[in-house]
């Protein structure tokens, strides 16, 4: 920032110097010692006023930094009334300091603007040091745990213990699923963990959010799908009989009354026989359907050990075996862990890989080179799995959601429970029963244990 002219300035000084030294030189070698003298004093006075020149700029420019670096910039500089390179040393400070304070209000103005929405947000967030200081808690979090003001993560043992320990150990890119009750209600939360760098510090970013209004809706969602369902289960059943009985009661029931027997004809008879027979088989299946309903509602709790997975998976091969169809499909066993074990009732687990075995062999009958795998093994966060997968025609986008909805198929047999049984059963175990799949490519089911 440094003018022109004080440069030029500057080197007449310094040529000035050498040449007062060089004369001076000169007057000491011809043994004129009073010249030297003289000169000896002017060189002294030329430095001086030099190093006065420079200290004048450079004490100007320090104090310029560190008004800077205080966030002061109501410091001014005179621009008339000192010699031309001050005034215009003294103009490009004042251009810069009016610039860098145009920046850094509107980089305040910015930064309010975003904590105002962060604060808005209906979603909790808070950041924290390694050490365990909060930095940032946006009135959300506040309002979620019922603490503030909220310093550091150990306050959270007095919301809750295991909180604590939770934020503790959260790992980057982690979800976590968290309730607690606190003096107003229970709530559920949905806690995910971000790694962010700022100012070279790394901090923990979580976001928190109440996830008991999505929980109401989705439970809503369910309940409404299976009335759906069971409304078009017991529709199906009762329609006929209801149709049938007012037939077979016409034959024997007219306008005039009941119906005298030596006016009633054989085929009338037989008729009304074949009709019962239909309201009986109806009858049946209607109980059938509501025993269904009665086993999916009284899953019994799981009774766990440890299995061996190459075992119980050479097992269910066999028993898939007996399907139809079973000897046209290729069917591999993948190990991806040796000597695995899981945490299970084998009965129950035996059930929902027995299901998933059927539905994929039923799947994969049309299907050229037909597959079917079972792969087992343990994944990057230490949980294990197990696989079934198949190359069959897949399951479609619209009724992908529907698959696990209590008494919901596609088939022209069955109950339509298989599959939410086995995700009840799941459930029970601590684990999670999801699908994967791709139309005419691939259909996965992957039970993971906790």
């Amino acid at each position: 920032m440094v003018s022109k002219n004080f440069y030029i300035k500057l080197i007449f000084k310094v040529l000035m110097l050498a040449s007062v030294a060089l004369i001076m030189t000169f007057f000491l070698l011809k043994q004129q010692y009073i010249l030297s003298i003289f000169l000896f004093l002017l060189f002294s006075l030329q430095t001086i006023f030099l190093i006065r020149y420079l200290n004048h700029n450079n004490r100007k420019i320090a104090f310029f930094f560190n008004a800077i670096k205080n966030e002061d910039f109501t410091l001014r500089f005179p621009e008339k009334g000192d010699v031309g390179s001050f005034n215009e040393l003294n103009h490009s400070l004042n251009t810069l300091n009016n610039m860098m304070q145009a920046v850094y209000l509107k980089n305040q103005a910015q930064e309010q603007y975003y904590q105002e929405i962060i604060k808005q947000a209906e979603i909790g967030m808070l950041t924290f040091n390694d050490k365990g200081h909060i930095l940032f808690a946006n009135p959300k979090v506040e309002n979620l745990l019922n603490y503030t003001p909220l310093n550091h993560i150990k306050q959270l043992a007095q919301v809750d213990e295991k909180l604590y320990y939770l934020f503790k150990n959260i790992e980057p890119f982690e979800r976590k699923l968290f309730q607690f009750t606190n003096e107003r209600e229970t709530i559920q939360l949905a806690i995910k963990s971000n790694k962010i760098l700022l100012n070279k510090e790394k901090l923990n970013l979580i976001t928190i959010q109440d996830i008991n209004d999505e929980l109401d809706k989705k439970e809503t969602d369910s309940w409404i799908k299976l009335i759906r369902v069971l409304t078009h289960e017991i529709m199906n059943s009762v329609t006929p009989i209801t149709s049938i009985s007012e037939s077979i009661l016409g034959y024997f029931k007219d306008e005039k009354g009941i119906v005298m027997a030596d006016e009633i004809d054989k085929n009338k008879i037989y008729n009304a026989a074949k009709g019962l027979e239909v309201i009986k088989n109806q009858g049946n299946d209607l109980m059938s359907f509501v025993q269904s309903y009665r086993s999916f509602l009284n899953v019994p709790a799981p009774d766990k050990e440890l299995i061996k997975v190459e075992p119980l998976l050479e097992k269910i091969k066999v028993l898939a075996s007996q399907e139809k169809g079973f000897e046209t499909i290729s069917f591999d066993l993948i190990s991806k862990a040796e000597d695995l074990e899981i945490y299970a009732d084998q009965k129950l687990i035996t059930q929902v890989l027995l299901n998933l075995s059927k539905n994929a062999i039923q799947a994969l009958k049309e299907t050229a080179n037909a597959q079917l795998q079972f792969i087992s093994g343990i994944n990057e966060k230490g949980k294990k799995y197990i696989i079934i997968r198949d190359n069959g025609p897949g399951i479609p986008p619209e009724i992908m959601n529907q698959i696990f909805v209590p008494f919901y198929t596609t088939k022209n047999e069955g109950t339509g429970i298989g599959l939410s049984l086995s995700k009840q059963i799941m459930h029970l175990h601590g684990g999670t029963l999801t699908v994967y799949s791709i139309t005419n490519k691939e259909t996965s089911f992957t039970l993971l244990f906790e």
